[in-house]
């Protein structure tokens, strides 16, 4: 409760208040489980795909089309949009194949019983594990690759629920949170720029799925595409994060990636629905009426 200074003092009991304010607030819930009965679609393909193209949903869909890029016929996939603004990650066919409701999730339909598998670095790890590619099998090289990717996933919530949600999400300004969590983006930006400083990916030579993890959200920020805060951050000082950004930026498996299960932004980088590579070659107004 806030006193008549404006300041707040926790009470003895948490209490939900759904009018807290926000841009998720009228998704965000301190209670698990779905909300509503809704079956999930089932494509053509083994791999289902339930996702949404923010940084976390990007990982994966960057990491299906280098296989398929890379020939892994294996790889094709159904990528079914999930509107998590709606609420969508609340039906129960999705709590089902994730129970912490939220994007990514994916079925591999190619096993018996179906393999379901959730959270961005699990299923990234799960893709190359089967089909041996983008992680390293030498013991060091797979330990160092490992550590960048689990890195990621312990930073990005920081970055994302952290900076992110103070700086872009949050109902007003707030100075403290923004100055505590922007000295913590930096801190890991310069973390990244440093490691480069003498490498061309993360971990040397090879790209792996830790690159494919970590350039959805630090790429993203150093090319000025995540919350508008490449000035506030000076993202163009962390020159070698600057450098492994641009380079990734521009393997046209990353642009594809980056383009599925997206519903904002240019029409032309649109293609929320993906269930043939054809369907990159289709305007996304067709793709989403093919799918209506």
């Amino acid at each position: 409760m806030a006193d008549s200074n404006g300041s707040y003092t926790p009470p003895k009991v948490w209490t939900w208040d759904k009018e807290s304010g926000g841009k998720f607030a009228s998704i965000n819930r301190p209670v698990a489980g779905p909300t509503h009965d809704k079956e999930l679609p089932v494509g053509k393909h083994s791999l289902q795909l339930y996702s949404l193209a923010t940084p976390n949903g990007v990982k994966v869909t960057i990491m299906l089309e280098e296989l398929l890029a890379a020939g892994h016929r294996g790889a094709e996939y159904n990528a079914h949009l999930i509107r998590i603004t709606e609420g969508e990650q609340f039906g129960s066919g999705f709590v089902a194949i994730n129970p912490n409701s939220k994007i990514p999730a994916m079925v591999d339909q190619s096993t018996t019983p179906p393999t379901r598998v959730f959270e961005s670095g699990s299923i990234l790890f799960y893709l190359a594990e089967k089909f041996g590619a983008f992680l390293p099998a030498d013991g060091a090289d797979r330990a160092e690759c490992m550590n960048w990717l689990f890195w990621q996933m312990g930073m990005a919530p920081l970055l994302g629920g952290g900076f992110g949600h103070f700086y872009a999400y949050a109902p007003e300004p707030y100075e403290y949170p923004i100055n505590r969590f922007a000295m913590e983006a930096k801190r890991q930006l310069d973390v990244l720029n440093r490691e480069l400083k003498d490498k061309r990916y993360i971990t040397g030579d090879d790209y792996t799925i830790a690159d494919m993890a970590i350039w959805p959200w630090y790429g993203a920020l150093a090319l000025g595409r995540l919350y508008d805060a490449g000035e506030f951050l000076q993202v163009e000082s962390y020159e070698h994060v600057l450098r492994w950004a641009r380079e990734i930026d521009q393997r046209p498996a990353v642009k594809r990636g980056r383009m599925v299960n997206k519903i904002w932004g240019e029409p032309e980088e649109q293609l929320p629905e993906r269930h043939d590579a054809s369907d990159f070659d289709k305007p996304a107004q067709d793709v989403a009426d093919n799918q209506a």
